[in-house]
This record gives C-alpha cells, sequence and structure tokens, in this order.
C-alpha cells in the first residue's frame, strides 16, 4: 500500500492534479503501455498529482476488470510522493462502497466520489449529505467530493460541503463547474485545512484568488507545465503573469473539454507528445476542422511555457 498520510496527503491537495485519460488502441481495447508512458511523463512535470478514472478517464466505458486494470497501472507508474486519487461513484450507497474499497485495495491514496445522479429528481441536498456520509464512513482512504453539474446535473451545494467538510474522512472537493460565485462561498464556509479544488481550467485563475487550493484539470494533462507554471505565477504574486497564461488557457480548455470533448482532448494529447489513443463510442474523434483549431489554440499556449515567471 502506498497510502499517504494526512499531512502528505493535505500538501498534495495543494497544486495541480491530473484528471488522466484513459488511451484506447484501434480495436477499442484499454493500451496500458500508453497509459503508462502518459503517467511517467505528466509525473515529471511538476505536479501534486494524479487523479484516474474521473469523467476525462471514461470511467462509464469501463467494466470492473478494465477498471481495475486502469487503477492498478497507473498506481505501479505514479511515484509515492505524489498523490494518487481514483475516481469513484455508483448510483446506490452499497455500489459506490464497494467500488471505493475495491480503489482503495488497488493502491488509492484517497478516492474522487462522484455525486449519484440517475434519479435526479431525488437527489437533493439531504440526500447527498446522507450519501457522502455513509460513504465516508466506510472508505478505508480520504474521500474527495465531486460536483460535476455539466455532466450530471447535480450540484453539490457550499452549505452542504461545508457541512461535509467537517467529516474526518472527507478532506476535499472538486468542483468541476463555472461557478466562481459558488465555489468562492464553498471556500468561505469551510475550514482552512480543507482542499477546495476547481475542476475547470477556463476558471483556474478565478478560482485561485477565490480561495483555491489547486486544480484538477483536464487540459493540464495537454499542457502541465503551463497549469503549473500559472499556478506558480499566482502563488509567487505575479498576478500580471497568470493573468497572461490564463488568456491563452481559457481557449484551450474550453474546446478539450465542453467544445470538443474527450476526443478533442486525446487529440490535444497526440499533438502534444502524448499518447491520446481512441475514444469508446459513441464518442468521436473530432473532426479536421476542430483538429486545425485544436493545433492552433494548443500553438498558442505552448509559446507562453519558455517566459520566466517574473
Amino acid at each position: 500500500m502506498f497510502n499517504l498520510d494526512t499531512n502528505n496527503l493535505l500538501k498534495r491537495l495543494n497544486g495541480i492534479l491530473l484528471p488522466t485519460t484513459t488511451p484506447f488502441d484501434v480495436r477499442g481495447e484499454i493500451d496500458l503501455p500508453a497509459l503508462r508512458e502518459n503517467v511517467k511523463k505528466w509525473c515529471g512535470q511538476g505536479i501534486t498529482g494524479i487523479v484516474a478514472l474521473g469523467s476525462t478517464g471514461e470511467r462509464v466505458h469501463l467494466n470492473e476488470r478494465e477498471y481495475l486494470m486502469v487503477v492498478e497501472a497507473t498506481r505501479a507508474t505514479v511515484p509515492p510522493d505524489l498523490v494518487y486519487i481514483v475516481g469513484a461513484g455508483q448510483q446506490s450507497i452499497v455500489g459506490t462502497i464497494n467500488e471505493v474499497k475495491a480503489a482503495a485495495g488497488a493502491g488509492a491514496d484517497a478516492v474522487l466520489v462522484l455525486t449519484p445522479h440517475f434519479y435526479r429528481s431525488a437527489m437533493n441536498q439531504e440526500t447527498l449529505l446522507s450519501y457522502y456520509t455513509q460513504v465516508a464512513d466506510a472508505c478505508p482512504v480520504p474521500v474527495v467530493l465531486y460536483s460535476m453539474p455539466a455532466l450530471t446535473g447535480i450540484k453539490i451545494d457550499p452549505v452542504t460541503i461545508a457541512k461535509l467538510s467537517e467529516h474526518q474522512n472527507i478532506f476535499g472537493v472538486k468542483d468541476s463547474s463555472n461557478d466562481t460565485v459558488g465555489f468562492s462561498e464553498t471556500v468561505k464556509l469551510c475550514p482552512r485545512e480543507f482542499a477546495t479544488m476547481t475542476g475547470n481550467g477556463t476558471v483556474l485563475l478565478d478560482a485561485l484568488l477565490a480561495g483555491a487550493t489547486g486544480g484538477i484539470l483536464a487540459v493540464g494533462c495537454a499542457v502541465p507545465d503551463v497549469c503549473v507554471e500559472e499556478f506558480r505565477a499566482f502563488r509567487a504574486g505575479d498576478i500580471e503573469r497568470a493573468t497572461e497564461i490564463q488568456s491563452k488557457l481559457t481557449p484551450l480548455a474550453a474546446a478539450v473539454t465542453t467544445r470538443f470533448g474527450i476526443g478533442g482532448l486525446k487529440k490535444a494529447l497526440d499533438l502534444a507528445g502524448y499518447r491520446g489513443g481512441e475514444v469508446r463510442a459513441p464518442l468521436s474523434a473530432p473532426n479536421p476542422e476542430a483538429q486545425r483549431e485544436i493545433s492552433d489554440l494548443l500553438e498558442s499556449v505552448r509559446t507562453l511555457v519558455a517566459a520566466p515567471i517574473r
């Protein structure tokens, strides 16, 4: 087991973490050598952790055997000084508890637990409070809350997050919305030692200005050094430099998430020297025009890396 102690975990949640993709070959099978190669490269870019099998990792496209294959292969590649978080979250409490225990048994330092969402009308804030409390009670490793309303239609409200932050086994939240007002409220309501992380690269700087401890950013998979540089510039007090980076990062982040999806991100990875691989249907690769746009946006962002933090 590699599980980090509490102090190390909280330290690693202060920085840039990458929610990794799952590369598939042309037959639609998981390409484990490509996955290991990507993770090894990412871990050398100044990030503080890896998050496997969140929404970026196409968790919903994997069966249970494949889930464990990815978790174990990634665990074997992530060095022990970085935090390794695994995505989890089924539609029932029983299913989620089984999944978080499997992730912990395969070496996860913590789990990122998505909101249940299939029975959407029943998922009020009291239900979410009960759900996360029961999961955290049963989970053998720390829990990070995951609010992804763009995909689930379910948002964890700031007051609910604040109540959950009092649980001894809930250490943070990944908020992937672009609701900076709500995010700011979450930061104000939660203890200082609670990790408040944005999952949206288009608002990284806004989130940091609001008090975020860091980000778990899909766009960071294509440009990890750029995201790390923005974070370091902000921490160094160079808001001008951080703003410059964000102005270039925002269009790329939008392109490889909301606009062109996982297929767009994987194309960006190919262009950036990583191994993007295929997506699983019904997802698809971006068309040639979109690929050219992604290439241009990526090149625009890449020009920022050589410039030092002032």
